[in-house]
């Protein structure tokens, strides 16, 4: 088995997908905020990774950040998620697609290395299919070539990860999902996980559940019961910043993809606030 996911490791990713021409100046601002994952894809129908780059490099040039300070995470993409833009020869092997798109990531984010490539979702809803073994291994072939440190899968379900296991193929380091309050944050997932040392990461952790954003229980938190660790953060906690406590506190690793400068700045500051394990048990339990 590889190395699980060690220092440096971020507490936090920041989100690059939908920002199109803003993606450059939004990455450099995210580093700046205090940020040191960053997630893209090379899938230009929803994320401009070339401009993640531009980004990375005004970050370094201003001296905000070195290579070896980050986490860069990218995707590979079938071509069924892709637009015209693809990243690699649609008529080549899905092995040499997986390294054309490495290599087009790489020069994108002038790197020689990503810290985690993931799959950007398996080829079928159902099952892990041989197209998928085929691109898992050409992953870790990159893995095995220096190219990334670590392997992730993202928008799987339980039924993909247990076909992956009885596969004996080797499992991720990183699932990363669209997580919703009313599955339970995904606990079927999140559960396979811990039981096999996966880290999951949970994306969409607002936007995804805007229904229970607006509950009085987590309304009465931004107020109450909570323990401040810190005094880069406030006494009274954004509803943001009580998701993300939460998130942390059941074991999910949130991205955030806020443009807010200000709100870049409460989100960080969420790591500062503990939720008590009855409140994070009383979220957990709204919608599941």
């Amino acid at each position: 088995m590889p190395p699980h996911p060690s220092s440096p490791f971020p507490d936090f990713i920041y989100g690059t997908a939908w920002k199109e021409d803003r993606t450059a100046a939004l990455t450099e601002l995210a580093l700046r905020m205090g940020f040191r994952g960053i997630d893209t894809a090379n899938q230009r129908r929803h994320y401009f990774e070339q401009g993640v780059g531009h980004g990375l490099a005004a970050a370094y040039n201003a001296g905000i950040v070195t290579r070896d300070d980050l986490f860069l995470q990218t995707k590979f993409t079938y071509q069924p998620g892709q637009d015209h833009r693809l990243p690699y020869d649609p008529a080549a092997s899905l092995s040499i697609q997986v390294a054309q798109s490495m290599a087009s990531s790489l020069d994108h984010l002038a790197t020689d290395h990503v810290d985690s490539y993931v799959l950007h979702g398996p080829s079928s809803n159902h099952d892990w299919t041989d197209a998928d073994a085929e691109v898992w291994e050409a992953m870790r072939k990159e893995r095995d070539a220096g190219r990334t440190r670590l392997l992730g899968v993202s928008n799987v379900s339980l039924r993909h990860l247990q076909h992956m296991a009885v596969a004996r193929a080797e499992l991720p380091a990183f699932v990363q999902n669209r997580c919703y309050a009313r599955l339970g944050w995904d606990r079927a997932v999140r559960s396979f996980c811990h039981d096999h040392k996966i880290v999951y990461q949970g994306f969409s952790l607002l936007t995804a559940n805007q229904e229970v954003l607006h509950h009085p229980l987590i309304a009465s938190l931004t107020i109450t019961s909570l323990t401040i660790t810190s005094l880069t953060a406030s006494a009274n906690a954004t509803l943001a910043q009580v998701v993300f406590s939460f998130a942390r506190s059941i074991g999910i690793l949130p991205l955030t993809g806020t443009s807010n400068p200000e709100h870049m700045k409460q989100d960080l500051a969420s790591r500062d606030i503990k939720l008590p394990p009855e409140a994070a048990q009383a979220i957990e339990a709204l919608a599941g």
